[in-house]
C-alpha cells in the first residue's frame, strides 16, 4: 500500500510539473496567435497605403504569416521541455532540399516580385518582351500573361522577363509615328512636300507640338523617298499610321504625283 502511494506520489508531481509547462505553452500560444493575427492586420493596412499589387500582398501576407507561427510553434515546443535543436535542423534541410528543386520556380518568384514592386509595365500595355508581342493581361507571382494581337495567350516566366529586355509601347502619352513615301524621278519634289505637308496638318489627331518633320529623305534606285515623322497620342498611333498610308496613295495619284515600283531598264543594242 505504501508503494502504491509513492508512485502516485511521483506521478502527481510529475503531471504539476509538466502541466505547468504545459498549461504555459498553451497560453502563450494563444496569445501569440491573437498577437500574429493584429499583426497581420496592421501589415496589410501598411501594404494597402503602398499600393501594393493585390497578388504580391496577398503572397506575402500569406508567407510572412507562416513564418512567424512556424517560429511560435517552435518556441512553444521547447518550453513544454522537447528537444527543438534535431526540430529546427530537420526543417533546415528540409528547406534547404525543396529550394535546389524549386530553383527555377523561386527565381519566377524573384522577377514577379521585382515587377510587382518597380512597374515596368502593368495590366492593360501593350509591350514586346522574350519574342512576344501583345498586351498584358494578367501579372502572377510566378509568370505574366500576354493576349497577341492575333488573340494568342502567352504565358512568359517571370524570371527571365525580368531579367531581358522589353520594350513598353504604352508607357509614355505620346509615340512618334515614321512613314517613307517615294516619288518618282521627274515628279515634284515641293509638290510632294506640300501635299503630305497638307495631309498631316489636316489630321486633327496629329500633335502640334512637337513640330510634324517633313524632309527629302534619300534617292533610291527607283525612287525619291520622304520621311515624315509626326507626333501623336499613344492609342492613336496605329489609326493614324494607316489612314495617312491611305490618303498619300489617294491624293499622290490625284496631284499627279507616282508611286514608283522596283524596275529595271533593258537596253537592247543591235550588233
Amino acid at each position: 500500500m505504501e508503494q502504491f502511494q509513492e508512485i502516485i506520489d511521483q506521478v502527481m508531481v510529475l503531471v504539476i510539473e509538466h502541466g505547468m509547462a504545459v498549461l504555459t505553452a498553451l497560453v502563450i500560444l494563444i496569445v501569440g496567435l491573437w498577437l500574429i493575427k493584429k499583426a497581420m492586420k496592421m501589415i496589410d493596412r501598411v501594404f494597402e497605403k503602398r499600393n501594393m499589387e493585390p497578388s504580391l500582398a496577398g503572397f506575402l501576407h500569406s508567407l510572412i504569416g507562416a513564418v512567424i507561427k512556424a517560429m511560435l510553434f517552435v518556441s512553444v515546443i521547447g518550453m513544454m521541455g522537447i528537444e527543438t535543436t534535431s526540430f529546427v535542423a530537420l526543417l533546415g534541410a528540409a528547406g534547404l532540399a525543396v529550394g535546389m528543386a524549386l530553383s527555377g520556380t523561386l527565381q519566377n518568384f524573384a522577377g514577379g516580385v521585382m515587377i510587382l514592386i518597380f512597374k515596368p509595365f502593368k495590366v492593360g500595355d501593350f509591350i514586346e518582351a522574350q519574342g512576344y508581342t501583345g498586351v498584358v493581361a494578367e501579372i502572377q507571382i510566378f509568370v505574366t500573361i500576354l493576349n497577341t494581337p492575333d488573340n494568342k495567350r502567352i504565358i512568359i516566366p517571370n524570371g527571365p522577363l525580368s531579367n531581358g529586355s522589353m520594350t513598353n509601347y504604352s508607357h509614355e502619352e505620346t509615340r512618334r509615328v515614321d512613314w517613307t513615301f517615294g516619288i518618282g524621278y521627274g515628279d515634284s519634289a515641293d509638290k510632294a512636300m506640300e501635299v503630305l505637308k497638307n495631309l498631316t496638318s489636316q489630321d486633327e489627331r496629329i500633335l502640334n507640338s512637337p513640330e510634324t518633320f517633313i524632309a527629302l529623305h534619300s534617292l533610291g534606285d527607283s525612287s525619291v523617298n520622304f520621311v515624315v515623322r509626326a507626333w501623336v497620342k499613344t492609342p492613336d498611333y496605329w489609326g493614324v499610321y494607316f489612314d495617312l498610308n491611305k490618303k498619300v496613295y489617294e491624293v499622290f495619284a490625284k496631284e499627279g504625283l507616282s508611286i514608283p515600283f522596283p524596275q529595271m531598264d533593258v537596253h537592247v543594242h543591235n550588233a
